[in-house]
């Protein structure tokens, strides 16, 4: 029976461990997770900025600014179940503080007795009377180890009093940290609010800006649709044309082919940006034109903007099978991964070569900034002939 209590309140202790570092470790990860999405924020709140330097509203700026939006309310999520967290640990440490308190209380009463009584014994007069007056030797021995027992347990008692008030002073001061941590939370809170009304005022302004100006956008539209059939196009042949054999039979795959194929697909979601550092402002699939009503684009990848004269790399390890030429300002490199393709496009600049075998992060070309300033790569991925999402391939940022 006693080592059935004993097992049972060993396990208790041991689900307040998991649970005590499970909420520390869910606390840092949300303080983590708020420093990258306040990073995020800062960095695209400087290229929407150098978007506006050149004083004329753009689709690009728009989709900055909705890109801004969707962080700016992930970073609002991630501040409320902060304080949410933080409410029960302060409301546990109110907690622990009261019991504190009236064991404190209790202790220093008992102590207080046990002190009245020694005071009328312990003094030389009182102790000898109360040592005589024993019947006989063996009694008066006890009284004297009676005594010192008496001065021994007093002793102690005043150290576990001065440990209790120094654990309550601690838990009165982590208590204090966390309100003064609370309240920066809930100011922190109120000001990412107060720009996420910013944020949508600016959007609406811009999209009243670029409604003035639906001919030369449905122009732009037609043109960058043009550009991206010619590099679907070219993708569809390149792909063709690496999963056939000469004779027209079905390509297999080389043993090694098949191993980096794997390598590939065990990396999803872990492959590294293919740029050193951006912003999706377009994701994959269909969409509703920012400005333009009843009109819908599609996307076959992610359009990343970035900074003016930075390099696109590969994300992992594979050979160029293609360099496709779609305007004179728009070049596509196409890396072969075993079974798997990956597509950057809108280089002005290539560095690499067709047949070159290329190394994860390594630099293969130039993005091309237009005259808007704006600096942005596209981005695909392929399993053969059929697309995939390349959100879910790279490392969430």
């Amino acid at each position: 029976m006693r080592s059935n209590r004993y097992f049972s309140i060993a396990v208790c202790c041991l689900i307040i461990l998991v649970n005590s570092l499970s909420a520390q470790e869910t606390k840092s990860q949300l303080e983590a997770k708020r420093k990258m999405l306040e990073k995020e924020i800062e960095y695209t709140s400087k290229l929407i900025g150098k978007t506006r330097k050149n004083k004329s509203a753009t689709v690009n700026e728009i989709r900055l600014i909705n890109s801004q939006i969707k962080t700016r309310k992930e970073l609002i999520e991630t501040l409320r179940t902060e304080i949410k967290a933080l409410s029960r640990n302060i409301e546990e440490d109110e907690a622990t503080i009261d019991r504190l308190t009236k064991k404190l209380a209790e202790v220093k009463k008992k102590y207080a007795r046990i002190v009245y009584f020694a005071y009328h014994h312990q003094t030389a007069y009182n102790k000898l009377i109360f040592l005589f007056s024993a019947e006989d030797f063996n009694q008066a021995y006890q009284r004297l180890r009676y005594l010192e027992q008496l001065a021994a347990y007093l002793h102690k008692e005043a150290d576990a009093i001065r440990k209790m008030e120094k654990e309550k002073e601690d838990e009165l001061k982590n208590l204090n940290r966390q309100l003064e941590e609370k309240k920066a939370l809930l100011d922190n809170e109120n000001l990412q609010m107060s720009r996420l009304e910013q944020e949508k005022a600016r959007k609406n302004q811009v999209v009243k800006e670029l409604s003035g100006k639906e001919k030369q956008l449905k122009t732009r539209l037609k043109q960058k649709q043009k550009e991206a059939e010619r590099l679907n196009k070219k993708i569809k042949d390149i792909i063709a044309r690496e999963t056939k054999a000469k004779t027209g039979k079905k390509y297999v795959l080389t043993p090694a082919e098949k191993a980096l194929s794997a390598n590939f697909a065990e990396n999803k979601g872990k492959l590294p940006w293919p740029v050193e550092r951006g912003v999706v402002s377009e994701t994959f699939g269909v969409h509703q034109h920012p400005v333009l009503k009843y009109v819908k684009t599609k996307n076959n990848g992610i359009n990343i903007t970035t900074n003016k004269n930075e390099d696109a790399r590969a994300v992992f390890d594979g050979e160029v099978v293609s360099i496709a030429k779609i305007t004179t300002t728009n070049k596509a490199v196409i890396i072969k991964h075993g079974d798997y393709f990956t597509v950057y496009s809108n280089l002005v600049d290539v560095y690499v070569t067709k047949g070159e075998h290329v190394k994860v992060k390594q630099a293969i070309g130039k993005i091309y900034t237009n005259p808007d300033g704006q600096t942005r790569l596209h981005f695909e991925v392929w399993k053969g002939k059929e697309l995939q999402n390349p959100s879910y391939w790279i490392l969430k940022r």
